[in-house]
């Protein structure tokens, strides 16, 4: 081969490894998500399902409305609410509310704020 055809045959030869790298870089984070998306799917289905029976419960007794719910209700509207998501104290504690109810709510208001924080990066 004369110097012009080997630069040539070289100068194809790297652009089909480059990008012979880049589809098998660009499959296998497919296949990552791929497996990853039913895991996350359950996990989004399963904290709605909480938040939708939450706030059913809210509505069948607004007085025993928590902190807890109430901060939830705060993060939810976002950050264009009076004193955005940090205003409200999510540590107070309401009558005939179990600990273990307050843990799930707030691990519920985490999930959410971290979702959100996931959607703006």
């Amino acid at each position: 081969m004369s110097a012009p055809q080997t630069l040539i045959q070289a100068a194809v030869n790297r652009l089909a490894a480059r990008l012979g790298s880049g589809l098998a870089d660009a499959a296998a984070g497919l296949a990552v998500i791929a497996q990853d998306a039913p895991e996350r799917l359950l996990q989004e289905w399963q904290l709605f399902m909480e938040e939708v029976e939450q706030e059913a419960e809210r509505l069948e007794h607004p007085a025993a409305t928590t902190t807890a719910d109430a901060a939830a209700s705060w993060a939810a509207s976002g950050p264009e609410g009076p004193g955005g998501a940090h205003a409200a104290d999510p540590h107070g504690a309401a009558a005939g509310v179990s600990p273990q109810d307050q843990i799930d709510q707030l691990r519920a208001l985490v999930a959410q704020l971290s979702r959100r924080l996931e959607d703006r990066a």
